[in-house]
């Protein structure tokens, strides 16, 4: 794939964020942070804050543990209030924009077959990702490296192993267009209007817990015992980081909001860079700037 100017800005902030955040004790300048991407210090403020909204040193705050853990308290609150009015799993808590279609690997394979996924590679806030829909819905979102799309592509393909594969770049397009540069938040409009339609491959236990995800606002963390104790299992934390690993919809599903409860960010399937960045990017988004 051909390497873009916009792809390049992205690796040149996810440089910078995994730098501010090793080197924040000393609180690094401008000037230092320019030089480790190798830009003008004028330059990488503009791309920065046109990127996230803010400059990068107000971005780092979002990612610093006292405020992570602040975040965790705050998420924690807002579900435990909405789950006593019963509402938590309702749309209009949070304005779902996604909605979610889940089978079995057992329904799959008994019927599965046939099944035609349009993909394409596409250019996002985040670096390069594959998108896979289907006429039921999003069924693949993966965020790539450099030189990874035949990797990805296959990964894909193993998955919904059945499914007929056709490249659809003008389709696939449209959607990347609503989910990451819509006007309003996440595409979301008036009366649930635009919402995206997940399809989903996954045991019970996997698709509650990707249930509960999507219950999670914009600009919010969550840890794995809330996600455990959200399904109503509350020891299974094991499993729980499990199913949040074997989310295949990324960004969509966002796994990325589940931390530690000490309010380390931790890694993450499409890189712990890319996990800052988004989080970062949303806290920024959903606190107005």
């Amino acid at each position: 794939m051909r390497v873009t100017g916009s792809n390049i800005n992205y690796q040149r902030i996810e440089q910078a964020i995994t730098y501010l955040q090793q080197n924040f004790h000393r609180q690094p300048e401008l000037e230092e942070v320019a030089e480790k991407v190798h830009i003008s210090p004028f330059h990488f403020q503009r791309l920065f804050s046109e990127w996230a909204g803010i400059s990068p040193k107000r971005f780092l705050q979002f990612l610093t543990v006292d405020f992570l853990k602040q975040k965790i308290q705050e998420t924690r609150n807002l579900l435990d209030a909405a789950d006593a009015a019963g509402l938590s799993s309702q749309s209009r808590v949070y304005d779902l924009f996604t909605t979610l279609e889940a089978v079995t690997p057992q329904q799959y394979k008994t019927s599965g077959a046939g099944i035609t996924i349009q993909y394409g590679f596409h250019e996002t806030p985040f670096g390069i990702c594959l998108l896979g829909v289907t006429e039921r819905g999003i069924c693949w979102l993966a965020f790539l490296k450099e030189d990874e799309e035949k990797e990805a592509l296959g990964a894909m393909e193993q998955h919904w192993h059945n499914s007929i594969v056709q490249r659809n770049q003008e389709l696939t397009y449209t959607y990347v267009t609503k989910i990451f540069h819509h006007p309003t938040p996440f595409g979301r409009g008036a009366g649930g209007e635009g919402k995206l339609h997940l399809l989903v491959k996954g045991t019970n236990f996997q698709v509650k817990v990707w249930e509960a995800l999507l219950r999670l606002p914009e600009g919010s963390v969550t840890t794995y015992q809330d996600i455990a104790k959200s399904i109503h299992n509350p020891n299974a934390l094991q499993a729980v980081g499990s199913a949040v690993g074997a989310n295949h919809i990324a960004y969509l599903i966002p796994c990325h909001r589940v931390i530690r409860k000490d309010g380390i960010l931790g890694e993450y399937r499409w890189s712990s860079s890319r996990k800052k960045s988004i989080i970062g990017w949303e806290m920024a988004k959903a606190s107005g700037y």
